[in-house]
């Protein structure tokens, strides 16, 4: 069945939705995005993605086209002509097309954002890896030292997913002095003498919302958090790992470079997180 997206304030069949071949999206990355899970036909957390994406926009000194009570109705729009019960919608703003090609920003007064955005029907409940964890491999961080703001600047992380493939991994984890930032495109956490280590935000990385809930669930159940930057050296002698996103929730991370974390199964940390993140998302999903 051919999807309906979105284009700039009309909803169209996918094979007809165009954008300007001088789309500074296109030309430059110069453009944010967010993707927000859909569960039972409703929203997860589209209150902590919309806030992030005006921080985005901002960062960028980017107009937003569309109020955030606008973008609410755009994606339940979007839900209902495509009867999506479980997945994610993907929405990007850029910076829009200006007459030409240049490296300086258009006038905003002249040069609207595009936006545009589109469903994806995916299994995010029952998915497999959540039963059995994944493998990741780690390589050199070598993106920009703006790791904070949702860019669409996705090559390098495109570049880490294909060598973790390559190597026979699910994904990778991304290194930078000696200590990992974070995956690809998740958030990555070990679990040692019961206590969850994560990363603290900061430039370096994504303020993942999962992230957020996640950890304020683990505070909620008694469970410890330290905020902290790792090495692989010492995720490797982890009890368990995992990783967090919009789309995965929690993933368990059962082997990293090869060695097997913990008892190389799935532990019992990430999988009560996964359970009690789903259990909220069902209840508070709009």
């Amino acid at each position: 069945m051919t999807r309906t997206v979105y284009v700039n304030g009309e909803y169209l069949p996918e094979n007809e939705a165009k954008i300007s071949i001088f789309d500074r999206g296109f030309l430059m990355a110069d453009g944010v995005y967010e993707v927000t899970s859909v569960i039972g036909g409703k929203l997860v957390d589209f209150e902590g993605h919309s806030k992030r994406l005006e921080r985005s926009l901002a960062e960028l000194d980017m107009a937003n086209p569309v109020t955030m009570d606008e973008l609410l109705e755009i994606h339940r729009a979007l839900i209902a002509k495509n009867d999506l019960v479980e997945g994610g919608i993907y929405l990007q703003i850029t910076r829009g097309a200006p007459a030409d090609r240049d490296f300086a920003f258009p006038d905003p007064d002249t040069t609207p954002s595009s936006i545009v955005l589109f469903t994806q029907v995916k299994n995010l409940v029952n998915a497999p890896a959540a039963s059995k964890g994944i493998k990741v491999i780690s390589i050199d961080d070598l993106r920009w030292e703006r790791r904070d703001i949702k860019t669409v600047q996705l090559l390098y992380p495109s570049m880490g997913k294909m060598m973790a493939a390559k190597a026979g991994a699910d994904d990778a984890w991304m290194v930078q002095d000696g200590l990992v930032t974070e995956g690809t495109s998740n958030n990555a956490y070990i679990v040692k003498g019961g206590k969850i280590i994560t990363r603290k935000l900061s430039n370096d990385i994504l303020a993942g919302i999962t992230r957020a809930a996640v950890l304020r669930l683990a505070k909620e159940a008694q469970m410890v958090v330290e905020e902290r930057s790792f090495s692989i050296e010492e995720a490797q002698e982890a009890d368990e790992a995992f990783v967090t996103s919009a789309t995965t929730f929690v993933f368990p991370v059962v082997e990293i470079d090869g060695k097997a974390v913990g008892d190389g199964k799935v532990g019992s940390v990430a999988s009560r997180l996964r359970e009690i993140y789903i259990e909220e998302s069902l209840r508070k999903a709009i």
